[in-house]
This record gives structure tokens, sequence and C-alpha cells, in this order.
């Protein structure tokens, strides 16, 4: 069914784990219709936690779509993990998304994980409000979660909905409702009525110098940024509920201000509000910069894609969900419209692809889209600003590009950080071999930070992603879904190599091959390198020194041979390798001794720039009450951790410490053990250096 593409809100919700962004999903689905019943985290019964490992574990993995009507916008909804381990989800749902609500847990604060997700956000330029949730908790604080956000995330967060109570002693006011600083009422939710009912009333007076107060600050905060409305509010002194609101928007959408909302969704209060503000303040799909993207053939430039129906199709794949019966792949439709049984280039492969069905995807429910034949809209059509779920595309992977054949461009893909952890696993029969490649294939098409290959000497097959979790739930999986039986052995670390020094070496290929004589002769300058790619070939070669086809084999064979691993077989990184010079002989320089000559080169480079074994490093934030906080230091310590702050939020402690991932394993049951269970742990890959030199002495025997 067509909507007015201004009506449709593309939203993510999304904050660390246990923040409370199932919970608020679930009663947004219900107040606003899309469902009957309204689920629990702690029944295991919400309509997004699908998954039975996210039932059984209450967390959200997979991020689900779900779709709504508010009034009179369509939301498309995208409930995304808090979980580190899979910050892949959160990834690819923020880069197709128009705007984001953030949830923060008043008692918690800003998490580490909150960190991380508002960094991604900043990184694709995604509009954002807050919403400080479980303000009904014991040691809940608005002011304080509040400043958090601004000083440490370096936001602007500006409340246009305050609490009535809280739960933090000594006020021991329980919390009892919110106050609309707008309109400038007090609401109260009907808890028998799980929230669905609730009534406005005029701000209570021991309420009301706050509220003014508060009143003032958003005041403040949008003249300072609109002049006109500046003007208007010193001659008037009022500003209109509509004028405050446009200009929240504009200034949201802009990035310089998160309208800030409260209330405690599992009690029911504060989430209708909540909707509104996604209404009023987040961003459509025509309030987002137009697309720019290079034809697939680099000489003919750039083009642009505005959110309309009329412009050339394009949309993004930004998930895949395998399935034992078909691929359900997830696109978000920048413009043009999409009609089932038709056929779109996939630009990355040049092939076209067939689309068989549309769906409004409902959580694991899939609602077929029917056009409406009272408006004459063409059956099983999806249009610009859509989200939609696509079965029948074959060779397509996360990230790529499906576009109209005679209008082919080529939309940026998404970048996702390199698995950190790996352990072997294998079928328990010979005749589940094969099936477990298959399997291994169809989780990679799904995952993009989850990798699997075969170890040629040992015929292991070696599964790698982000985090023990990650790996434990892949296996299930695979178990599961798909009825492969493996066994599973210990997780290990994904080492990667680099070299120490800076080298110049002369790879050298001179030999008789089948009667006739090749020669090559590359020089190469090999340096390490700290930049964005791990690995980087620069060609220093003065110009036409080789044709261009040997030129262009010559580059490949140096980062083919880089690709295949260092001295001790791990993947080498932080390097640059500059081809500085060449020597050929006419009749003899072929495209097969340049690559041998090449290759030689960089083996050289590595055995004479002193192999350096390079590990994970992990962002670690460990909570704990006071009294846990010495055993918690004493444990990091041992295991080479480097503690780089430590600070109170509240009743609790945050340390935050930088620790080597091979000493990290099984964290999770020591640190509850210290802490008899009190203290809550967050970890996140950071980066990779140096291992202490015994690790690589042991691994070269």
């Amino acid at each position: 069914m067509s909507r007015a593409i201004e009506t449709i809100r593309n939203i993510g919700i999304i904050a660390h784990i246990d923040a409370g962004k199932t919970t608020t999903t679930e009663r947004i689905l219900y107040y606003s219709g899309a469902s009957h019943s309204m689920g629990d985290v702690d029944h295991g019964n919400t309509t997004t936690d699908f998954d039975p490992e996210e039932s059984a574990r209450g967390i959200t993995i997979y991020s689900a779509a779900v779709t709504c009507k508010w009034k009179d916008t369509t939301i498309n909804i995208i409930d995304t993990p808090g979980h580190v381990d899979f910050t892949a989800e959160v990834e690819r749902s923020l880069r197709v998304l128009d705007g984001g609500v953030v949830i923060f847990s008043a008692v918690e604060g800003v998490e580490a994980q909150s960190e991380t997700v508002w960094r991604q956000a900043d990184k694709y330029k995604v509009p954002r409000i807050c919403f400080i949730n479980k303000m009904d908790r014991i040691g809940a604080e608005f002011d304080r979660t509040l400043n958090e956000i601004k000083n440490r995330l370096h936001a602007n967060p500006v409340p246009v909905v305050i609490p009535i109570g809280s739960g933090t002693p000594p006020k021991a006011d329980p919390l009892t409702g919110v106050i609309d600083l707008i309109a400038m009422k007090a609401l109260y939710f009907d808890f028998d009525q799980k929230g669905k009912v609730f009534r406005e009333e005029e701000i209570p007076a021991a309420m009301k110098d706050d509220a003014e107060l508060w009143r003032g600050n958003l005041i403040d905060a949008v003249t300072m940024i609109d002049d006109a409305l500046m003007e208007k509010y010193l001659e008037t002194s009022e500003l209109t509920a509509d004028e405050i609101r446009a200009a929240l928007r504009t200034a949201t959408i802009a990035g310089k201000i998160q309208p800030t909302l409260t209330g405690t969704s599992k009690n029911y209060m504060g989430v209708q509000p909540l909707l509104d503000a996604v209404t009023y303040y987040l961003p459509s799909p025509l309030d987002r910069p137009p697309l720019v993207g290079p034809h697939p053939n680099a000489n003919k430039g750039e083009h642009t894609r505005p959110p309309t129906v009329e412009d050339p199709f394009a949309a993004l794949v930004f998930k895949i969900v395998a399935d034992q019966h078909a691929d359900l792949c997830f696109l978000r439709i920048y413009s043009g419209k999409l009609n089932s049984g038709v056929r779109m280039l996939n630009p990355r492969t040049g092939k076209k692809e067939l689309v068989g069905q549309l769906w409004h995807i409902q959580a694991d429910s899939r609602e077929k889209i029917e056009g409406d034949a009272a408006q004459k809209i063409e059956a099983d059509t999806v249009e610009a600003g859509d989200i939609v779920g696509v079965v029948g595309l074959k060779e397509v992977v996360t990230g790529d590009t499906l576009c109209d054949p005679n209008q082919p461009i080529l939309l940026e893909s998404i970048t996702f950080p390199e698995p950190v952890i790996s352990m072997s696993v294998e079928p328990e029969s010979s005749a589940e071999r094969k099936k477990l490649v298959d399997v291994m294939q169809r989780l990679q098409k799904q995952d993009p930070t989850f990798s699997a290959k075969i170890n040629e000497e040992t015929g292991q097959t070696i599964i790698s992603g982000m985090g023990e979790l990650h790996l434990e739930i892949i296996c299930k999986r695979m178990q599961r879904d798909f009825g492969v039986k493996v066994r599973v052995h210990k997780p290990r670390v994904s080492y990667r190599e680099t070299i120490r020094d800076a080298v110049k070496v002369t790879g050298e290929f001179d030999r008789q091959l089948a009667g006739v004589n090749q020669f090559a002769r590359v020089m190469l300058t090999v340096e390490p390198y700290e930049g964005t790619e791990p690995l980087v070939v620069e060609n220093k070669m003065q110009q036409g020194k080789l044709p261009r086809e040997l030129t262009a084999a010559l580059e490949q064979s140096v980062m083919d041979e880089a690709k295949g691993g260092g001295i001790v077989g791990y993947p080498l990184m932080k390097m640059r390798f500059r081809i500085t010079d060449v020597e050929t002989r006419q009749g003899e320089t072929t495209e097969v001794a340049i690559r041998a000559a090449a290759a030689d080169a960089v083996r050289q480079s590595l055995q004479r720039g002193g192999i350096v074994l390079l590990e994970p490093v992990m962002k670690l934030e460990v909570v704990t009450p006071d009294e846990y906080l010495g055993s918690i230091q004493s444990d990091l310590n041992a295991r080479r951790a480097m503690i780089v702050n430590t600070e109170r939020r509240g009743p609790v402690m945050a340390l935050e410490a930088h620790a080597p991932l091979s000493q990290m394993f099984g964290y999770s049951n020591q640190v509850r053990s210290l802490s008899q269970g009190r203290a809550a742990y967050s970890m996140e890959p950071l980066q990779y250096a140096p291992a202490p030199p015994d690790v690589l002495e042991a691994m070269m025997g």
C-alpha cells in the first residue's frame, strides 16, 4: 500500500544491554495497535526477540524489523542488540536508518555500549532522541544521567519531558507520572490498563517551579539555534507549542539537539510521549540528504538518488537472514519503486537478481504486501522510504546495492570490524562435512563479522567471530536451525603479524620454464604503517616502466602474497608495501615472472623486517559496588590489564581497562564470583597491540 513518504519514520532503538530496548519496543507495538498482547523479556515472550537463544538469555541478538502506525505516521522500527558481540547488527541497522531512539538506564547512566552505539550513530550522522528509562528504580537519577549524556557523549540533550518523582532515596517520592514541558501538563498513566489509558492534568503545585525552570532551559536551547524564534520570544515572551516543536525538529535533524524524554517502560509510563516525539522530531526519508554514489563504470562519474518514487530504483541490502527454505534479504529502498517478479542489477557482481516475494516484516511473522485496489496501487509494490524483506535473491551479500539496470549506481557499502576470536569445529561424522560447509557459507552471508575457513594442514574448520558469546550462539544455530552436529573445541585468540623495522628488498625470478627463460626483478620498500587499512600497496615506480597489464599484475601479486599470512601463519596488518622499481628483459619478462618475483620480495621483507606478533586488546568496563572494587582490580592486574579510569556513578564504581583478549577467557564467571554476582561488565575490541615476546617464542617453538 502506498504511503506518503513524509509520514514514514525509519528508526532504530539502540542502547547498552539491559537498558530496556526490547521492553520499550513491546510497549510501542502494544500502544500503537501492532500487537494485541504485551510481551515481557522476563517471561521470554517478546515480539522482537523471537529467536530461542534470545528468549532464553533475555537479550536481543538479531536486529528485528517491525512496523507500526502512530496517529498518521508509519514507523519502521529496528530493535537492535546491546551486547558488544553483536555490534555488527547495530552497525548495519544504523547505515540504513533515518533516526534513532537511544535508551539509557537512569540507574546505570551512560554505559560502555551506550558510548559505542553513540559513536556509530555519529559516523552515519543519524539524528537522535533520548529516553531515560527505569526512573522508578532505586538509584535512578534523571539529572545525573542527563549530565553523563552531555559530558561523556559530547551531546546536547534537551529535556522535553521530566519525571514526577523517582526511585532515588532520600527523595523517595515514587515515580507517579511525567510532565510535558511543551504543553506544560502532567501526564498520569493507568497501571491497571497497562498504561494504554492516561490522563492529562495540571502540574502539581510542588513541581510548578521545577517545571518552569526546565521549560526555560528548553526555550533557551531552541532560541539559541533559531534567530527568528529568538526575536519573537524577546518581543512577546511567548512561543506556541507548534513553534517549539518545529524548531526542535530542525535542530534535531541537523544534529544540534537531542530531545530527551523519560519514564519507565516496564511499568508503562512515558512511552506515548516518546512515540509522539518520534513523529515530531525524527526525520522522514525526505529530510535526509539524497544518496550519492558512483556509476559502476568509474569513468561515468557520480549519480544522485533523491528519495522519490519518480527517480530510478536504488536500494541497499543491509541484512540477510539464513533460513532452511530461502534466505530473507532486508532492503532499505532509497529511491524509485520495486515490483515483485522483476530483475534488478547487483553492480558488485554485474548480474541481475530476480526479486521474488516482497514482505513487510513483523518480527518473525511476514505480512505479505498487497496493493490497495481503492487507490489503484499495483499489488506487490514497495516504494522509496520503505524497509522490506525480499525472498528470491541468490548472490547478494550484506552491503550490496540493487538498482535499475538502465540507471546503475553503487551505494556506499557497510564496513565491519575484523573477528578477534576463533575456535575449531568439526562434524561428528564424515557424512556431515559437506552439510557443515554449506551451513558455514550461509551463515557468513548473514553475519559479516563471522568467518569460517578450513585449515589445509589439519583439515579442521576454524570459525572466527567477535566474542565467546557470538561463537557459542553460532554453534547452537548450526545444530538447532540446520541440524548439523558438530564438536566444538576451546576458543583461541586471532593474532596478527607485522614487522618491526622498515626494509628494502629485491625479489627475483630467473629460471627456465618449459624451455623458455623467464626473468623479473622487483624492488620493494616495506615498513610498519598506522592507517585505516590493514595492508597498503603503493606503486612508486617511474611511469611507463611496465605495460599497464603487467603493472596491475605486479600490484595484485604483492597484495595477494601479503594476504597469504606471515611467518607464524597469522594474517598481516599495519604494513605498507611500496613498489619502487622493477627490472625486465626483452622477451623474458612475463606475468608469471613478475608474480613470482613479487612473492619472493614480500617473503624476504617478512624475514628481514623482524616479526612482531599483535594480539587483540579489548576495552573493558566493569561496574561494581564499592566493596568488590579492590578484588576486581587485583584480578585485572593479574590478567595484564591496564586500568585507565575509575569513576563513581551514583551508588556504584565504574572501572575502565584495556586488557589482552587472551587473558579474558572465562572472565564472566570470575567477575561474578569476585562480586557475589553483583558486578556487571562489557567488553569490545579496541585495537591490536604487540604481544609479549614470550608468546611469540612459544609459537615459534
